[in-house]
């Protein structure tokens, strides 16, 4: 999954956030509380994971502005598909015309 600018920022906002709640967990677990460091393991992905996958109201412009540029700018990758294609068409094109007629 490529992630946009915006989905990177978003991203980083929530490791900040998410970061000190695992290691919290990760003290907890290895002072001898098992279940609740899991437990605040379990809730420290949760930050990270949800706000990738889900999509609130707020994230609706920004995902049409990313759909925006996405189709008015190529990226490298597609320019190089685009001639490859162009290629292959020309090489059909070739091998019909130097076709010779049986006897």
């Amino acid at each position: 999954m490529a992630l946009g600018i915006l989905d990177q920022l978003g991203l980083a906002a929530s490791l900040v956030f998410a970061l000190p709640v695992a290691l919290y967990g990760l003290q907890r677990a290895a002072g001898g509380e098992a279940l609740v460091g899991a437990a605040f393991l379990v809730v420290a992905a949760l930050m990270v994971y949800l706000p990738q996958r889900l999509t609130t109201p707020s994230d609706i412009p920004g995902k049409a502005a990313e759909k925006a540029v996405g189709a008015a700018v190529r990226t490298e990758a597609e320019a190089g598909t685009d001639v490859e294609r162009a290629g292959d068409a020309d090489d059909e094109l070739d091998d019909d015309a130097v076709a010779e007629p049986e006897p």
